[in-house]
This record gives C-alpha cells, structure tokens and sequence, in this order.
C-alpha cells in the first residue's frame, strides 16, 4: 500500500474514546445528525457494539465507532468514523460507504434477515476548512446520474432456468454452455446429450 502523506493526530483517538460513552454519544447524535434522520432514529435505544471496520494498516489514520439503534424502519445502526489525520482522504464517501456495506454484513451473519438502515457519520478536524470532499458516495463517479441509476436499479439477471432450450439454442458460441448449464442437476448424462444433440444441431444450422 502506498504510504501516506498525511500527519496521525493521536488526541482523536481520545475524541474516539468519550463517543464509546453512550450519553456522550446521544448527545453527539443529537447536535450533528441531520433533522430528517434524527427523525427516523430513536436515540434512547443506543447500543454500543463491539469490533471495528478499519483496516489494521490505517489504525493511525482512522477510528470508528458504531452504535446499534432502532429506527422507525426497524433495526439501524450509526458508524461515526473518526479522521486522525491533517489531509482528508478523497476517497472518504467511498469508505463510508464501504464500511457501512461491512455492518450491514454483520448484521445478516448475526441471523437477521433483513439490510439495517446504516448511518455513516465523519468527525473531522483536518487543516482544510471547509471539508473539500463530497461525502456522497455516488459523487465518485465521472457520471453521477449513471452511477445512481445503476446503483438504485435491480441489477443484470440471467435466468437460464426460464430461458426455452430452442432459444438457447440460438445464442451462438453459448448455447453449449448455457445448455449444460441449464441441465446440469439431471442425473443421466447420456439422457441429456441426446436432448440436446437435436437442438444445439439446429441453432448451428439456423
């Protein structure tokens, strides 16, 4: 990894240490979360969990802390990320995002069946001010309006199970494949290549 270019400042860490206090953290919360979501969160249900998102190799640079919360949409959690460093990371929306992503993981590995809402938060006390970075993840992107609609569109599915043989057939250097694919729990091997020796005969025809 490329070495930094940035000065740790070790008292954030001790910043980092008061928000593991949940009254401090309430308040914390209720100061700086934006009205819309303050709205959504009941702030009496603060939980503080345990483990942090934050990569060994950049420990100096970054702290975190993430309270477990309920919100009006059910289970939720708040990931305050602390900044120990002069020069802020560009890429910090991404990060953001990326360590939300990680809750969300845990969350569905404890048994839960359903995504929490995550709230990502910076505190940041860097030499530039005003914070000159977006932290709108999708602001990453050369095209914004793609990266959004890409993002908040159900993904490219590919259905073989409902795709008919015949049409397969067609689909040129992949109907073999795709075929066999499509088969691949039938137990007689010899059944299925007589199914479709026929059919993929008569896409290489067509």
């Amino acid at each position: 990894m490329k070495k930094k270019n940035t000065t740790p400042t070790p008292h954030d860490a001790t910043f980092r240490q008061f928000l593991t206090q949940p009254d401090i953290a309430r308040d914390f919360m209720e100061l700086h979360l934006p009205a819309e979501l303050r709205a959504i969160c009941d702030l009496s249900t603060l939980k503080l969990e345990s483990g942090s998102f934050v990569e060994d190799d950049l420990r100096q640079y970054f702290s975190d802390v993430l309270y477990s919360l309920k919100t009006t949409a059910g289970d939720g959690y708040i990931h305050v990320l602390v900044e120990h460093q002069s020069t802020p990371d560009k890429h910090m929306a991404f990060r953001l995002i990326r360590y939300a992503v990680a809750a969300m993981q845990r969350h569905l590995e404890a048994g839960h069946k359903k995504l929490p809402l995550v709230i990502p938060v910076l505190f940041y006390t860097g030499k530039r001010s005003p914070y000159p970075y977006s932290t709108r993840w999708l602001d990453e992107f050369d095209d914004t309006a793609l990266a959004g609609k890409l993002y908040s569109s159900a993904f490219p599915l590919v259905d073989v199970t409902v795709i008919p043989d015949d049409e397969i057939a067609g689909h040129r250097s992949m109907a073999a494949l795709t075929l066999l694919q499509k088969h691949i729990h039938q137990r007689d091997l010899a059944e299925l290549v007589d199914r479709l020796a026929p059919i993929l005969l008569a896409g290489y025809l067509s």
